[in-house]
């Protein structure tokens, strides 16, 4: 044990982060004093689409390969191609100085995943998307050939270590919930809070200004600044404001995305949920919510007004507990790891 206590001491770590939306960097934010309490590490980041800051030096700062949302429900593929530029990409994977570090833990960023494969570099995934194909886990029952090859080689990693609702085998652990998340104090106001940014800020207001004598507030990567319509409050995306929004909600309509769900799940909210078109990984999210009881709706659309109310008036709640294991994770991942090493290192004399 000594032995291995040392050998991850002296180890060097890259930590690779996707900086596309808010999740990743906000698990990050629990992950990196994890790993700094055990070894060296320097921090990458790919991706552009993040309203989350981390308060640690960003080492390396790549475009990457970054999903750009649309304005109806899905991500916008035409953008999406336009803002990707595959040349700019080979050369960040060229660029990517895997080989200075012991080893490189990911979470699900591209460009340090493929410069550790086609250098021969040891690499752990630490992500949600990275088990979603793992044993036990719910499946949609609809095929996505796109998704599907998305999901598993977008990020490939020599070992495979991940996060989702429920522990559903040995490589599977509950979300990680911010520090922040767990110090808020949970109320019940009058208001429900929607973060739906695949949704423009008018399809928003149109279907739920229709429903009266409740207030929406509704956090938008559209707006600049606070306006209200009707009974819909729209307001630019601010971290601290959300969590004390979400800490004193009614419940919640968002994206079938991993960790806004889950901590809403922690906070003992009520949960509605649409996943995103042609976000395949949304719809296994969506299919374990459906199985732990959390109803789900296609699309925003008014005629999905009468299962939002029926949401609205249930009590029906899901009840799940998320402990504080990130520092086992961690530890747990580097001694396996150095573990493997050692007994490939003596396989070989």
């Amino acid at each position: 044990m000594k032995i291995l206590i040392l050998k991850i001491k002296c180890m060097k770590i890259l930590y690779a982060i996707q900086g596309t939306g808010n999740g990743h960097l906000s698990r990050a934010k629990e992950v990196i004093p994890a790993l700094l309490n055990r070894a060296q590490v320097d921090i990458l980041i790919s991706g552009t689409q993040a309203e989350v800051v981390l308060d640690y030096t960003i080492n390396y700062k790549y475009k990457g390969l970054s999903f750009y949302f649309g304005k109806n429900g899905g991500i916008d593929f035409i953008k999406t191609i336009k803002n990707n530029n595959i040349f700019r990409v080979f050369s960040e994977i060229k660029k990517c100085p895997v080989k200075n570090y012991d080893l490189v833990i990911n979470d699900f960023e591209p460009i340090s995943a493929w410069a550790c494969k086609l250098r021969g570099v040891k690499s752990i995934s630490l992500s949600h998307q990275s088990i979603l194909y793992s044993k036990n886990v719910p499946k949609p029952s609809h095929k996505d050939l796109i998704g599907s090859f998305i999901i598993k080689n977008y990020a490939k990693c020599t070992y495979n270590y991940g996060f989702h609702f429920e522990k559903y085998n040995n490589k599977v652990y509950t979300p990680i919930i911010r520090n922040n998340i767990r110090l808020l104090k949970r109320t019940e106001k009058d208001h429900f809070t929607v973060y739906l940014p695949a949704y423009s800020d008018k399809r928003i207001i149109d279907v739920l200004s229709k429903i009266k004598g409740v207030k929406w507030k509704v956090f938008s990567k559209e707006a600049k600044e606070y306006y209200q319509k009707k009974n819909v409050f729209i307001k630019p995306i601010n971290s601290e404001k959300f969590e004390k929004s979400l800490a004193s909600c009614r419940g919640i309509l968002c994206g079938a995305g991993f960790e806004s769900p889950a901590e809403a799940i922690f906070l003992k909210k009520k949960l509605l949920v649409i996943p995103m078109k042609n976000q395949y990984e949304q719809h296994f999210n969506a299919k374990a919510l459906e199985e732990l009881g959390v109803p789900i709706l296609k699309s925003l659309k008014k005629k999905h007004i009468s299962k939002i109310k029926s949401w609205i008036e249930s009590d029906k709640n899901v009840e799940l507990d998320f402990p504080n294991e990130t520092q086992h994770i961690v530890d747990y991942i580097l001694y396996e790891f150095i573990k493997k090493t050692i007994i490939s290192e003596l396989q070989a004399i």
